[in-house]
C-alpha cells in the first residue's frame, strides 16, 4: 500500500474501534435488532433518493446486505446484548480477517504468499495474548454469536470484492436499504414493538454508527477492496481492537495491562508486515506523469 492508503486503512480501524463503545452505549436504550435496523435505515434514507443505481447486479447488493448487514451486525449486536463486553467484542470480531483470507483464497483464487502468512501469524499471536488476558467472561453463546458475525463479515468482504462496485458509497447506501427491512421485521417478531423513545445519548450513538461508521467506514473499506486483494486489506482490521481497547480505557476506565500492550505491538507489526510489499528497485524512471500519479498507480496494479 502507498503511505496515503495505509494511513486511510489505519484511520478506518480507529473509527471502527471506537464504534464498539458507541454501540454499547446505544444498546442501553434500544433492542439489538432494532438498533441495527434503525442504523441502516438512517444510512439509507434520504441518501438513497440521490444515490442512483448501485452499478452492480442486484444479487451482489442482496448478498452483501445478507452477510454484512443482517448477518454481521445482527449477530454482533445480539451477542453484545447477551453479555459480550465492547473490548472483548472488538477482539473476537477480528477473526473476520482469517475468514476473509480463507474465503478469498478458496472462492476467488487469490494468492496466499509466505509474507502474508507470517504477518497474520504474528498478528494472531497478539490476538491470542489479548484473549488470554481478557478471558471469555461473557456467556459462551454470546461468544459464538460474535464468531459467527466475524464469519459473515469475511464472506461479505469476498462478495463485495467480487462485485467490485464502481462507487463504494453508493453501493453501501443500497446495502443499507436492503438490510434495514429484514432487521426491523426480525425485531418486531423477536423483540416486540419498536422502541422509539430514547434519550439523546441513544440517538447520537445511532448517528455515529449510521453516518460515520457505516456510510463513511464501509465506503472507504469498499474503495480499498477495489484497489487491493481482500487478503491484503483485511489484516488492517486487526488494528480495530487496539483502538477499541484504547477507547475503552479512556471512556470507561478499563485497565490496560502489559500483556495487552505486548499484544498491540504484535498486532500492529503483523498487520503492517502482511499488508506491505518488499521494496524493489525500479527498472526505469517513468517517462511521463507526476511521481504522485505513479505512486497512485503502482500499488493498485500490484494489488489486482
Amino acid at each position: 500500500m502507498s503511505p496515503r492508503h495505509l494511513a486511510l486503512a489505519v484511520g478506518l480501524a480507529a473509527v471502527w474501534g471506537y464504534n464498539f463503545v458507541v454501540m454499547q452505549i446505544g444498546l442501553r436504550h434500544f433492542p439489538p435488532l432494532e438498533y441495527a435496523g434503525i442504523r441502516f435505515a438512517l444510512a439509507a434514507f434520504p441518501a438513497l433518493l440521490f444515490a442512483g443505481r448501485p452499478g452492480v447486479a442486484w444479487r451482489w447488493v442482496l448478498g452483501v446486505a445478507a452477510t454484512l448487514g443482517v448477518g454481521q451486525f445482527g449477530l454482533l449486536l445480539v451477542g453484545m446484548r447477551a453479555g459480550m463486553p465492547a473490548g472483548l467484542t472488538s477482539l473476537v470480531l477480528q477473526v473476520q480477517a482469517l475468514f476473509t483470507v480463507v474465503f478469498a483464497v478458496t472462492l476467488l483464487g487469490e494468492r496466499l504468499t509466505a509474507r502474508r502468512v507470517l504477518g497474520l501469524v504474528v498478528a494472531f499471536a497478539g490476538l491470542a495474548i489479548v484473549a488470554v488476558d481478557f478471558g471469555v467472561s461473557g456467556p459462551f453463546g454470546a461468544f459464538l454469536l460474535c464468531v459467527a458475525a466475524a464469519a459473515a463479515w469475511g464472506l461479505g468482504n469476498v462478495i463485495q470484492r467480487h462485485a467490485a462496485p464502481p462507487d463504494s458509497l453508493r453501493f453501501m447506501i443500497w446495502v443499507s436499504a436492503f438490510s434495514a427491512p429484514p432487521l426491523l421485521l426480525l425485531s418486531l417478531l423477536l423483540e416486540g414493538p419498536l422502541v422509539l423513545t430514547s434519550p439523546p445519548e441513544g440517538w447520537l450513538s445511532l448517528v455515529y454508527v449510521a453516518f460515520i461508521s457505516t456510510l463513511g467506514g464501509f465506503g472507504v473499506w469498499g474503495w480499498l477492496l477495489r484497489r487491493y486483494d481482500a487478503s491484503i486489506v483485511a489484516p488492517y482490521t486487526l488494528l480495530v481492537p487496539v483502538f477499541g481497547m484504547s477507547s475503552a480505557v479512556l471512556i470507561t476506565g478499563e485497565p490496560l495491562s502489559w500483556a495487552r500492550v505486548l499484544a498491540a505491538v504484535l498486532i500492529v507489526s503483523g498487520v503492517l508486515y502482511a499488508g506491505t510489499q518488499p521494496r524493489r528497485p525500479a527498472a526505469s524512471a517513468p517517462s511521463s506523469g507526476s511521481s504522485d500519479e505513479a505512486a497512485e498507480r503502482d500499488p493498485a496494479d500490484r494489488g489486482k
